[in-house]
């Protein structure tokens, strides 16, 4: 008996808009066949199962296997903000092997020593220890002379600099969107405008520089305004938003929830309804989770002490559904947002269901109920934003380089 077959699954091909009934070959970790099975290899029944590339995750703060599990992400991009920053080859390198083998953490390097925005790292040798990209982790860097000789160097280097777009200046301590919600609640806040500035500075810059920039989190309406002008001047831009910015406006914080304290904070109704046109057009080319678990010592404080932050990894794929059943996009184009551009954007061979690609994929059940539970959750922690939200769509099975895990 030789490789798998999976058979009787619909598969997510790339360019389609629906999974096709198809039988799927793998050998030796890599997809050898798309439409025929072998015939003497181990049976995977994946009747009535949609069999799709497993999730590539764009910028979790947190290594969180188990949540990973549960949500279908077989490769992470991971922040730097971490305990030591990943700002030298040594904290990549080892970040690089966390996980391995059923998950691939895929870091990515500070953009500055620290992350205090002041000093450039060794970005050359970061790349070379395993780094796919640069960013500037939670803060936005203001001094736009450090900005610009970041981006030539990974320009240079061939590496996207994936980039926190709020201008410190204008946020200041704010921990939410000023608007009637804020004032209602007596929080302190900063207009949408801060989005705005942040990206327009650092489209400038990538314009002299030749970089490619990825927004990790675009949430207003001006922002993305933006970021299209800039895509129709053939500027090498993409960007990203997480669920919570495409579902919840600032509505979500009037009873001082602290699980929807998050980074950006929450947006307008009306933003969010521009965050989900910009789904619709193919303004926003990634989805991620933005995973980053927080415990009780972070979260059961009042709102302004509060740390911003969710657990996304585990709804990551049945809010993403939502869009779907919605009409808003088809499953077709919800896996190029949730795998195939991630990995266009950090170079990675994955990402698609095609021969020769490593076979990193999932079975999915896009119909099962089930509800969000921040006290079950598998993650590190449960903060999230979604609790008691009925969701629909599991993951049935996972495999990694072909194997089941």
């Amino acid at each position: 008996m030789t490789g798998v077959n999976i058979i009787q699954g619909h598969i997510i091909l790339p360019g389609a808009d629906k999974a096709e009934p198809l039988h799927l070959h793998i050998e030796d970790g890599k997809i050898a066949s798309v439409g025929k099975a072998a015939p003497i290899a181990e049976h995977i029944d994946a009747s009535g199962l949609i069999v799709a590339p497993g999730i590539i995750d764009l910028g979790v703060f947190k290594t969180d296997k188990p949540a990973f599990r549960f949500g279908g992400i077989t490769r992470a991009a991971l922040m730097p903000d971490q305990s030591p920053v990943h700002d030298d080859p040594a904290t990549v390198r080892f970040a690089a092997l966390k996980g391995k083998p059923d998950l691939w953490v895929h870091p990515l390097a500070a953009a500055t020593q620290g992350l205090d925005g002041l000093r450039m790292a060794e970005i050359a040798l970061m790349k070379e220890a395993g780094a796919v990209g640069v960013a500037t982790g939670r803060k936005w860097i203001s001094d736009s002379g450090v900005m610009l000789r970041i981006m030539h160097y990974c320009a240079a280097l061939d590496l996207p600099v994936i980039l926190h777009n709020e201008d410190s200046g204008v946020t200041g301590h704010a921990v939410a969107t000023a608007g009637e919600t804020a004032t209602l609640l007596g929080l302190s806040s900063a207009p949408s405008v801060a989005e705005t500035l942040a990206i327009a500075r650092d489209l400038m810059l990538a314009e002299e520089s030749g970089a490619h920039v990825h927004f990790r989190q675009v949430t207003t309406a001006r922002g993305l305004d933006l970021i299209r002008t800039a895509k129709a001047k053939g500027l090498r831009v993409t960007c990203g938003i997480t669920p919570a910015h495409l579902f919840l406006s600032d509505n979500a914080i009037s009873d001082f929830r602290t699980f929807a304290r998050l980074s950006p904070p929450l947006r307008s109704e009306s933003d969010r309804l521009a965050c989900i046109a910009a789904i619709a057009d193919g303004t926003i080319d990634v989805i991620a989770s933005g995973h980053d678990p927080r415990g009780p010592e972070d979260k059961r404080l009042p709102f302004s002490e509060s740390a911003p932050g969710m657990a996304g990894a585990e709804t990551l794929l049945a809010l993403a559904l939502n869009l779907v059943r919605d009409n808003v996009i088809s499953t077709g184009r919800m896996f190029e947002l949730l795998a195939s551009n991630p990995a266009k954007i950090l170079g990675l061979n994955a990402g698609q269901i095609v021969e020769g690609q490593e076979a990193d994929l999932i079975l999915i059940d896009p119909d099962a109920p089930w509800q969000v539970d921040g006290d079950r959750m598998a993650a590190l922690a449960g903060n999230t934003p979604f609790d008691r939200l009925p969701v629909q769509g599991r993951v049935r099975q996972m495999l990694k380089g072909g194997k089941l895990i």
